[in-house]
């Protein structure tokens, strides 16, 4: 039994049961649109900072009770990007729908190009196809600790360029993220928005990001939730990734709230910003990718 195997709300026992190896926590015995006490968002807290997802099964929230909900983890924020997709009630609720497949299918971390990344997203799952729309998880700290500590040595010292055509943000976050909340080291990058690492040439940039991008998302790393109307979950953004798995046909509509995170510290990474000192075949490509940093 872990210390986050139960725990008391107004006399009763939180039923809580891990889903995976490295992430993921279900959690029922609770109604989360009467709101949570101080004990018990504290616990939930830190249940998040070390399961990184929780699930939180037929709970049914409206959009307000979604949205107050989401102020007891932070203060709410919507990105530019999503001026598209914002509810037709209420502005700060994203509402996503699909018919079939191909939406959020590339395993990312939410809005990486933003200087400050929401520390995290609860999702609200309204509407289910017949069959398939799983959505995955993956844990950058397993991801990160299980790489070689050469690897490790490297990437602890290494910057990258997260950007997106959607988005009027651009920012460079270190390759390994030492996360505000718990101080432990996670992999920070994601095949969705991490385009190139300036210290490196863009081939030894593009070979290092294929292998982090592949690494990231072993299966031993993962946990994935088989929706029903009505879940609600929770996760970290910082230290995980998460992918939708395109196998329906079928109306799929989730509403989310995203919590604003703080500013991703810089690094002084010991290495200079990669500069070609003579003709290769890779030189053209390298300069224009210098030209856009």
């Amino acid at each position: 039994m872990t210390k986050h195997s139960a725990a008391k709300r107004t006399g009763s026992r939180l039923d809580i049961r891990h889903t995976a190896g490295f992430l993921g926590a279900e959690v029922r015995g609770i109604q989360l649109r009467d709101g949570l006490d101080n004990e018990t968002l504290a616990h939930l807290k830190s249940l998040l900072s070390e399961r990184l997802v929780l699930f939180f099964p037929e709970q049914h929230l409206s959009i307000p009770e979604l949205k107050a909900f989401g102020g007891q983890w932070g203060t709410l924020e919507v990105d530019d990007s999503a001026a598209h997709v914002r509810s037709a009630e209420d502005p700060e609720v994203v509402e996503l729908k699909a018919s079939v497949g191909y939406v959020a299918d590339v395993w990312h971390t939410d809005l990486t190009p933003m200087a400050n990344p929401p520390f995290g997203s609860i999702l609200s799952m309204k509407v289910l196809p017949e069959a398939g729309g799983d959505t995955m998880w993956s844990s950058q700290y397993a991801a990160y600790e299980t790489l070689s500590a050469p690897i490790r040595d490297l990437i602890d010292n290494l910057t990258a360029i997260h950007e997106h055509p959607r988005m009027s943000e651009r920012s460079e976050h270190p390759v390994v993220l030492v996360h505000p909340d718990t101080g432990r080291r996670c992999l920070f990058v994601n095949a969705q928005y991490t385009k190139r690492i300036p210290q490196l040439s863009q081939a030894e940039s593009d070979a290092l990001l294929r292998v982090l991008f592949e690494h990231s998302v072993q299966p031993p790393f993962t946990t994935r939730r088989r929706w029903s109307v009505g879940d609600i979950a929770i996760w970290d953004n910082l230290a995980s990734q998460h992918y939708v798995v395109s196998d329906f046909t079928g109306e799929r509509v989730i509403q989310r709230v995203t919590v604003k995170g703080e500013r991703v510290a810089p690094l002084a990474s010991r290495y200079a910003d990669y500069k070609p000192q003579w003709s290769t075949l890779s030189s053209r490509k390298d300069a224009e990718a210098i030209g856009k940093k």
